[in-house]
């Protein structure tokens, strides 16, 4: 569904990406994981052509990322952002229904509206907080609604950008079994980049260990245990002694 081949991306004299090569399968969940500026964002940038690589080439479903309609091209994506990034002048169900009233395919208010509930519901919330703007919400409860934005457009692929940040553990293990159980559920293709090894262990079928713009190690999330790959085995342990610089 998603490849990459030798892709390299600088910003300046910045080199970011330096010939990452990474496939993800239909319906698979992949988790990149790394350190803080290994080019994690970058590339799901670069996949949804929002950053152009200096070389190499993207694919989606056999499509090349930069070639086609880019409204269609979109419209197969679903996100859930780091911060959530909810409009704070919309209500919850409008925010949920943002994709579904604007564009191509564009809903009515009221069934909009109709799917939005049904999707909030998906994520474990009533329609009491339908009508309540995100200030008024909790941050789990944002982080839900962000989810049920995510897959209000019933899109092939989504993208989680580090979903339990700002979370406490036992709200972490569930935004966690939660989007494990949709993209089941659903059968989408989903990419995961995160630092939170709980999040890798309960989300991912395979994963990319991403260091210096390069994949280091791709597996079956079981055996990144018991991989031999120094980096691999530096970050999951947390350890300050290994290959991955750290400042002391």
């Amino acid at each position: 569904m998603i490849e990459l081949r030798d892709v390299h991306k600088a910003f300046g004299r910045k080199q970011v990406l330096r010939g990452l090569t990474l496939g993800v399968a239909q319906g698979e969940s992949c988790v990149i994981i790394g350190g803080s500026g290994t080019g994690k964002s970058v590339c799901l940038k670069c996949i949804l052509g929002l950053v152009r690589p200096d070389s190499g080439q993207i694919t989606v479903g056999g499509q090349d990322v930069t070639q086609g309609d880019r409204d269609a091209f979109l419209a197969r994506f679903g996100m859930l952002f780091q911060g959530g990034a909810l409009f704070d002048s919309m209500p919850v169900w409008q925010n949920v229904a943002f994709r579904l009233m604007r564009g191509e395919g564009k809903r009515p208010k009221a069934e909009a509206r109709e799917i939005a509930l049904d999707k909030l519901r998906r994520v474990g919330l009533t329609g009491d907080v339908a009508e309540l703007y995100p200030s008024e919400l909790s941050g789990g409860m944002q982080k839900r609604v962000s989810l049920a934005r995510a897959i209000a457009a019933n899109p092939e692929i989504i993208f989680f950008d580090e979903p339990t940040t700002g979370l406490d553990p036992i709200m972490s293990g569930v935004i966690n079994d939660l989007i494990r159980e949709i993209v089941t559920e659903m059968g989408v293709t989903a990419v995961t980049i995160t630092h939170d090894m709980s999040s890798v262990r309960a989300i991912a079928d395979k994963v990319a260990m991403l260091h210096a713009g390069k994949i280091r190690w791709h597996g079956p999330v079981d055996q990144i245990d018991t991989a031999d790959d120094p980096y691999l085995r530096q970050f999951v342990t947390g350890s300050a002694d290994g290959p991955i610089e750290t400042v002391r």
